[in-house]
């Protein structure tokens, strides 16, 4: 894949057009450009290769070095433009103190002490209200530095400030350093699937060493460190039960006794994204949809595009709680328009949007559209595995196999059937019980997964075993697939289908009765 090419199809319209004009202002020639040649077949809906691409710019004799060196100067004028666009469009306090420390030093050259001193002191008030500790530091940083001219402050309080500052800095780092490890770490047990790790011992573990288990929510931004640790707990032991009504006591605290300022909200989104989805998962829809309504209007009345990465997942999520809310069209066409929207979202934004329309079609009945839609990921399972996890790719394959099934593709379906089974086989041995550890199932974490694929397989072979008293008592009584409100909504989906067989009714009827429990 051309990372040059996808950067520049994120680009809107409007931005697409702007930076034309920039790279004309910059070589101050309106026409007969190569880079200009090359921006506009990067930007064409068809994804050329390299040697076309060098014929097309070079009929007359193909060179391949002229090309990359091409490539470089249009990636140079993109990386100028997207700097001086981020510069334009972004409001945070971060910004405009970074703006005001060069004023500052800028004057401290010129010789115009009293007045860069008095733009130091609007730069530190600015960056203590909005607690952007780094900005801060380097603020106190330039204090010390021009200590001894005309109208400084007294460089001991100076000192005094800065060192208390950088407690607070080294907290916030701490507390960053603690969820990206937390996130590498349960990203790797994802990739083994469920129980690969002692989450509970993991988390003790990272807050120990960073000297976090005291810590508590002093500021959003650290408030949201912490809560996204926890998260990455939840998402893996999967107890949002419990931890919904936490996240929601930690917002409404936050948001009561301090409120969210300005250059606050990205931390806010994260938070009402985060809170959103545990009431999600913990089958309060009605709840989640007022987060996410909520954020969605911030994101409407924000300035600038700093907060472009996050609207998708409000998107996503909105849907999702939707088709729990007999609202399944809606959840359609906010997935559909998404996908159709200008600029193209991200790769992994479209894997998730098209791998969930796929459920909402399915929940409509409409199985041909799902099909194809699962189509259009156009990944390999290996590719899905390593990049998105084991259980996303079960989700992907157990979904592929029932809407096989529903269109009459038994012999698809079966070799989808035994290609999830001898996976599971493989990863996952039986093993029995030893003086040290009990009995391993086939399966291992996923033998109820197993033991759903059997029931699924034994439908292919005779369909009418749905209506037997066997077959509904051993649908009944699965073992741990479904937990009470810990279970995985779409793993409640695909038991909906078995249970929609065995009563004979619509699938998304027994979906809804099922998530209201």
């Amino acid at each position: 894949m051309d990372d040059l090419r996808l950067t520049l199809q994120t680009l809107a319209p409007d931005d697409r057009r702007d930076l034309v004009q920039f790279i004309q202002w910059q070589r101050r020639r309106a026409t007969g450009r190569q880079d200009l040649r090359l921006l506009s077949l990067l930007l064409h809906a068809q994804e050329y290769k390299p040697d076309y691409l060098i014929r097309k710019l070079y009929p007359d004799e193909p060179n391949p070095v002229a090309y990359y060196a091409l490539r470089k100067r249009l990636f140079k004028h993109l990386t100028e433009f997207l700097l001086l666009r981020q510069r334009q469009h972004d409001a945070t306090a971060a910004t405009a103190v970074r703006g005001q420390l060069t004023l500052a030093q800028y004057l401290f050259g010129a010789g115009v002490p009293r007045l860069a001193w008095s733009v130091l002191r609007k730069a530190e008030k600015l960056a203590l209200d909005n607690e952007q500790y780094e900005s801060l530091n380097a603020v106190y940083n330039v204090q010390i530095q021009y200590a001894g001219l005309p109208h400084a402050e007294p460089l001991d309080a100076i000192i005094e400030r800065r060192h208390r500052n950088k407690k607070a800095a080294d907290e916030e780092e701490r507390a960053g350093i603690a969820d990206a490890l937390l996130r590498q770490r349960l990203r790797q047990a994802r990739l083994h699937g469920r129980g690969a790790v002692p989450v509970d011992e993991l988390v003790r573990n990272v807050l120990k060493e960073y000297s976090l288990q005291e810590a508590f929510a002093r500021s959003p931004s650290l408030l949201c460190r912490l809560l996204s640790i926890a998260r990455h707990a939840m998402l893996v032991r999967g107890d949002f039960a419990a931890f919904a009504p936490f996240i929601e006591r930690c917002y409404r605290l936050m948001e009561r006794r301090h409120g969210f300022a300005p250059a606050h909200r990205e931390y806010q989104l994260r938070l009402l994204y985060m809170l959103a989805h545990a009431l999600y998962r913990a089958r309060r829809f009605a709840d989640s949809v007022v987060y996410l309504e909520q954020g969605q209007a911030i994101l409407t009345n924000a300035p600038g595009r700093q907060f472009s990465d996050l609207a998708p997942r409000f998107t996503f999520l909105l849907a999702a709680n939707y088709a729990f809310m007999h609202r399944n069209t809606e959840s359609i066409q906010l997935l559909e328009y998404v996908l159709r929207a200008k600029p193209a979202l991200l790769p992994a934004h479209q894997l998730t949007a098209r791998l969930q329309l796929t459920f909402h079609y399915f929940a409509e009945g409409n199985f041909h559209k799902a099909g194809q839609t699962l189509i259009s990921l156009d990944r390999t399972d290996h590719w899905l595995e390593q990049n998105m996890g084991l259980e996303w790719l079960l989700n992907h394959n157990i979904g592929e196999l029932l809407i096989q099934l529903e269109l009459g593709n038994l012999d698809v379906a079966l070799v989808r059937l035994r290609a999830i089974m001898r996976r599971l086989h493989e990863q996952f041995p039986a093993a029995e019980a030893t003086a040290d550890t009990p009995a391993v199932p086939l399966g291992g974490p996923y033998h109820a997964v197993v033991c759903y694929l059997e029931l699924v397989h034994e439908i292919m072979d005779d369909p009418a075993v749905v209506s037997t008293p066997d077959f509904a008592g051993r649908v009944a009584t699965m073992p741990a697939f479904l937990s009470e409100e810990r279970e995985d909504l779409q793993v409640l989906s695909f038991f909906a289908w078995l249970r929609a067989r065995v009563l004979g009714r619509p699938y998304y009827e027994v979906l809804l009765q099922l998530a209201a429990q």
